[in-house]
């Protein structure tokens, strides 16, 4: 199977199996899209979403965050795991969004990505669930699976998001970035995964990935 063949099958496939895609992290607005993404390092979407009620409850805009510790919101988060970072990073980038950006979440991946605990993968998730803009964020299980298809060599994260951006249509990318995890999740785990029950892997054949 060609290459080319291969990504429309694959897109095809994903299509199919899910239409419709639903953002996993729960969120009301861009800011706590933001601070759920940057919880969800390290920690599954399912144990974020139990925890950001109880956060959100007590704070869910930046003028409220900062009305709380970095302790309060660490015992909040600590479940979530890497909570001393992730406590400072929700703490001090809801003042920068205060004292710089007048309390509103930036929809620029340059200002993003001067945010504490926001690297490009978050900035990547913001700007393309919150502002609608063409992003493909890659995680773990996104580049694990685009390695297990034969979409990228797979040296790093960052050179699998250009492969993706440069195979699959740029007008696809915010629907198919997560149509992968729902994949992933569903079908191609890490663990556990059967080729011959895989929709995909089935198909076109399922590389190692370490």
């Amino acid at each position: 199977m060609l290459k080319k063949e291969k990504v429309a099958f694959i897109l095809e496939t994903l299509e199919r199996l899910y239409p419709e895609t639903p953002i996993p992290l729960d969120h009301t607005d861009s800011y706590t899209l933001l601070i759920a993404v940057l919880l969800s390092a390290q920690c599954t979407d399912e144990r974020v979403n139990k925890i950001t009620p109880h956060l959100f409850k007590k704070a869910n805009t930046p003028r409220q965050m900062v009305q709380l510790s970095i302790e309060e919101i660490r015992e909040i988060i600590k479940p979530c795991g890497l909570s001393p970072a992730k406590s400072k990073a929700i703490f001090n980038l809801s003042h920068i969004l205060i004292n710089e950006h007048n309390g509103q979440v930036p929809n620029t991946f340059e200002d993003l990505e001067k945010l504490p605990g926001v690297g490009h993968k978050t900035a990547s998730v913001v700007m393309s669930q919150s502002f609608g803009f063409a992003a493909f964020p890659v995680d773990t299980h996104i580049h694990r699976l685009a390695i297990r298809w034969g979409l990228t060599n797979g040296k790093n994260v960052t050179q699998t998001e250009i492969d993706l951006k440069r195979l699959i249509p740029e007008k696809l990318w915010n629907k198919a970035h997560l149509q992968i995890i729902f994949m992933g999740r569903q079908y191609c785990p890490a663990r556990g995964h059967i080729v011959e029950q895989c929709p995909i892997c089935s198909v076109v054949g399922c590389k190692h990935y370490k």
